[in-house]
């Protein structure tokens, strides 16, 4: 494994501390603030076009419930063992979806982004916004539950990315391993990462062997991620993971991930006060606090990518 002098700062959603997440207005913004990357979410429509949303439920993040015209797809689902109930993404066409206007998705700690807007974009319409050498991280979205509804995110992905893809632009991740396997066998080219969750099992092995999946923290242990090492080429993980109780130390993972050969990554660094750790919080809840501190902690682990709201914070720290 080749290790970079320097973290990547990666644009989460875009640059999503300043605009509303997963609009051409954030991507574009991230880049214009330094950001060597940005995280695309990848789901479904009911006619199998890629879309940029966090999750398949897009209540939060746009103007769906306002809709009339959509009033009857409002509906209760169980994705990955948790119930939700509002309007999804494969219970429409890509015609439909692009009539939807994206929102803030919070707007009483991120006034000045609620002010934009954006239509919802599709995996292609990113890839024109992708300045020469930048990296697209491509999160594919609850996996197994569209491979179970007949929407296979793999083949979708390897189908949409080809012309573009290469080893050195795009990384994949994911919180399930066996799709990032399917990635790979597929032949998409670049690195595939295993994001990690501080509890819970990958939903991919809970449909498959109930309470007999493996927990995340199995993972996470020096036989675990000499394991993965053979698996997959880096982990991504709560940046809590990567500090101690109080936020006001680090923790051995990075190193011990290193040590097995795995790249390191960490979500979200985020300089509001509700974000931080409690040592590094000032006051407002929406104001920013001492995410310098925060943020220098988690770079001085010497990980290997950090997911952003606030790019330019990070970019700032580190030049």
């Amino acid at each position: 494994m080749k290790r970079r002098g320097r973290p990547l700062v990666i644009g989460h959603r875009g640059a999503s501390g300043y605009r509303p997440e997963h609009t051409a207005a954030a991507y574009e913004l991230a880049f214009e603030l330094g950001a060597d990357a940005v995280e695309p979410d990848i789901v479904a429509t009911r006619d199998g076009v890629l879309v940029l949303r966090h999750e398949n439920e897009i209540s939060g993040t746009t103007d769906v419930a306002s809709r009339r015209e959509f009033a009857s797809r409002r509906t209760t689902k169980t994705v990955d063992g948790v119930k939700h109930t509002g309007w999804f993404t494969e219970d429409f066409t890509w015609a439909e979806l692009a009539t939807l206007e994206a929102r803030e998705r919070i707007p009483e700690t991120r006034e000045d982004s609620a002010a934009y807007g954006g239509g919802i974009l599709r995996l292609r319409d990113l890839i024109p916004l992708m300045p020469d050498g930048a990296i697209m991280v491509a999160e594919l979205k609850h996996a197994a539950y569209f491979e179970s509804i007949g929407l296979p995110l793999d083949a979708l992905f390897a189908e949409e990315i080809a012309d573009w893809a290469k080893p050195e632009n795009l990384i994949v991740e994911c919180f399930e391993l066996t799709v990032l396997e399917k990635v790979r066998a597929r032949g998409v080219p670049g690195r595939v990462v295993f994001l990690l969750e501080s509890s819970g099992a990958p939903a991919d092995q809970v449909a498959l062997l109930g309470r007999r999946a493996a927990p995340y923290s199995d993972y996470l242990t020096d036989e675990g991620l000499r394991s993965l090492a053979s698996r997959v080429d880096g982990i991504s993980v709560d940046k809590r993971m990567l500090l101690d109780r109080r936020g006001t130390g680090a923790t051995d993972l990075v190193a011990r991930a290193h040590a097995a050969g795995l790249e390191v990554y960490t979500w979200t660094l985020r300089a509001e006060n509700r974000f931080l750790a409690p040592a590094w919080r000032t006051g407002d809840p929406a104001q920013f606090g001492d995410w310098q501190s925060e943020f220098g902690l988690v770079l001085a682990t010497g990980l290997d990518g950090v997911f952003a709201d606030q790019p330019d914070l990070v970019r700032a720290l580190l030049d």
